[in-house]
């Protein structure tokens, strides 16, 4: 699924009944004015075959006749179908934008809600970038599909179907002769169809290569800049650019060639019109206004046809895009509520890993044999090398994946019976990448919680984070930019600890939260942290030895399994695992004197 989920390649279906069927229930809370528009686009039909066949009226019953009063009548009538024409085609084609609109809306809705409950392992293994498209670009080609596709090719073949009765019912004989040339038509457009969907095909493969070139080397730009990568990304930029536009002459050749090719295909029906007609009326066998009229309604004919070619690129487009929308919504979330969570009021935050065994990938397993408790208001730690499993603990424990192997509980319940909303807000949980949100220094406090203006300063204050927001212009009503870029990264893990303490969580998780912060900050914090964790379960991950001395107690691991346990004292005293690493990071006389 997911291969196919990440292909921006057309499907090879022009037209796929099931998807179609489906795309059509978006339609279902909007009958009422897909069917005001489809009674619009009947109508308008009948106004466009009136305009040739009141130009027969005209010359054969007034102009020949010398009728000038008759002839301001059918004029004046001819009028009045061009006024009632725009009026219709206006309430057309605002009604069908209208509800494209609105099927948009809902479908992004429909989308966004999905993707946000989808877990977190399945944005590992897919590019944020395509999904994005799914929300934005796919979506267009859908919405194009409702206002330029399914309903008005009604009105296209409507108008076709009543030009050909009108033509044969003036004249057989001449109207046969006008269809003479739509066998080279269906050979001219089976070429475009074609040439135009490998070239459309090709276009999407170019222009995904930008998107990615762009996204890749504009996020990395400092990393340019210093190796002094400028000409040689332009050299490469300017190739995938040249491919794009050659992709594009190609598409554009196609259709320089089939419109043409269409006025060509109509002018020879006009003029095997005035050939055969002409010599019709010169025997006396067909009126001069009707063969005017045949001229008039062989204009006419040739348009929606051409309408009907352009309508198939939509078509295809839709399909495509329709398909990866629904293979996107067609993944289940993997962690989900259970039927009858376990429900869970006061949350003690006694937190057990029972015997777990975990792997992201079937038969690796990370974690193995897992099994420790940490009481309410107790605090541990978790060392060990980069990939022993520190982080994968974590994810379990929030419930971002589920165990393979054992269980994990908060307070007794396994954290698979909770609801995951219930389990979440009793979780705080500080990253050592921080991500900020576009909005001010309080909104990301709060993070949509009702929480007071005074408990954010509290939690600011806590955590000396509101010495450098005081000095921001305009404080903690400041502007925070995309991803926070205004703010150093110092500056940014003080807010989220800031974020963490003012939601007043029973467990606090701290994965490498001081990683980033310089050791002055980093002191001001451990005395915060030691008042604002009394009460709190806290689990700490960390890097740096010196943060995690005054944790109840230390969790060494090695690869996905629990290598020592103890503290700080006890286990520097048995000189194993947690000895070496401090000797790494502590290579002086005091500690080789121990």
């Amino acid at each position: 699924m997911s291969a196919e989920l990440e292909s921006d390649d057309l499907t090879e279906k022009t037209y796929d009944s099931r998807l179609l069927r489906r795309l059509l229930r978006y339609l279902g809370p909007y009958k009422a004015p897909v069917a005001a528009s489809f009674v619009l686009i009947l109508f308008m039909a009948g106004l466009d075959l009136a305009g040739p066949y009141l130009t027969k009226i005209a010359i054969d019953d007034h102009i020949s006749k010398g009728d000038t009063r008759g002839l301001v009548r059918v004029a004046g009538l001819y009028g009045v179908t061009l006024l009632l024409a725009f009026a219709v085609r206006f309430g057309q084609v605002f009604i069908l934008q209208l509800t494209g609109q609105k099927i948009m809306l809902d479908m992004r809705r429909q989308i966004f809600g999905h993707i946000q409950k989808l877990h977190v392992g399945y944005f590992d293994k897919h590019p944020v970038g395509r999904l994005i498209t799914r929300v934005t670009g796919d979506v267009d080609a859908v919405n194009e599909l409702f206002t330029s596709g399914v309903v008005t090719v009604f009105g296209d073949l409507f108008t076709l179907l009543g030009i050909m009765g009108v033509m044969l019912a003036m004249n057989w004989r001449l109207a046969l002769v006008t269809f003479a040339v739509l066998p080279l038509f269906f050979i001219v457009t089976d070429w475009f169809r074609r040439g135009a969907r490998q070239s459309f095909r090709e276009v999407r493969r170019w222009v995904a290569k930008i998107n990615a070139f762009l996204q890749e080397n504009i996020t990395g730009m400092p990393v340019v800049q210093l190796f002094r990568r400028e000409a040689r990304n332009q050299a490469a930029f300017s190739a995938i650019n040249r491919g794009h536009a050659d992709a594009n002459m190609r598409s554009i050749f196609f259709y320089a060639v089939f419109y043409p090719a269409i006025d060509l295909l109509a002018a020879v029906a006009i003029a095997l019109i005035l050939l055969y007609g002409g010599g019709r009326v010169l025997s006396g066998a067909l009126t001069i206004g009707a063969l005017v009229a045949f001229v008039q309604y062989s204009e006419r004919f040739w348009r929606p046809i051409s309408d009907l070619s352009e309508k198939f690129n939509i078509l295809q487009s839709a399909m495509a895009s329709s398909e990866r929308i629904f293979l996107l919504l067609d993944t289940p979330p993997e962690i989900v509520a259970p039927v009858s969570p376990t429900a869970l009021p006061d949350v003690r935050g006694r937190v057990a890993f029972e015997n777990v065994s975990f792997a992201y990938n079937p038969g690796e397993w990370v974690l193995r044999d897992i099994d420790f408790a940490v009481e309410p208001g107790r605090s541990i730690a978790l060392v060990g090398a980069t990939g022993a499993g520190k982080t994968s603990i974590i994810s379990l424990l929030t419930r971002f994946y589920d165990v393979q192997q054992g269980r994990v509980t908060l307070d007794g319940v396994d954290v698979r019976a909770l609801d995951p909303e219930r389990l979440r807000s009793s979780l705080a949980l500080v990253l050592q990448d921080v991500h900020l949100f576009s909005g001010t220094i309080a909104s990301n406090i709060r993070l949509g919680s009702a929480i007071s203006d005074e408990k954010v300063r509290a939690a600011a204050e806590a955590v000396h984070a509101h010495r450098f927001i005081q000095k921001l212009p305009g404080g903690y009503d400041a502007e925070v930019k995309e991803r926070g870029a205004t703010l150093s990264t110092g500056q940014k893990q003080l807010l989220s600890f800031a974020r963490a303490l003012a939601h007043d969580p029973r467990v606090l998780i701290l994965d490498e939260a001081t990683s980033s912060v310089d050791t002055e900050t980093e002191q001001l914090i451990q005395d915060a942290l030691r008042v604002l964790l009394k009460g709190r379960t806290a689990i700490v991950i960390a890097h740096r030895l010196s943060t995690i001395q005054n944790v109840d107690e230390i969790l060494v691991m090695h690869k996905g399994r629990i290598r020592e346990r103890g503290t700080h004292a006890a286990l520097l005293a048995e000189r194993g695992l947690y000895w070496r690493l401090y000797l790494l990071q502590y290579k002086d006389q005091e500690l080789l004197a121990t």
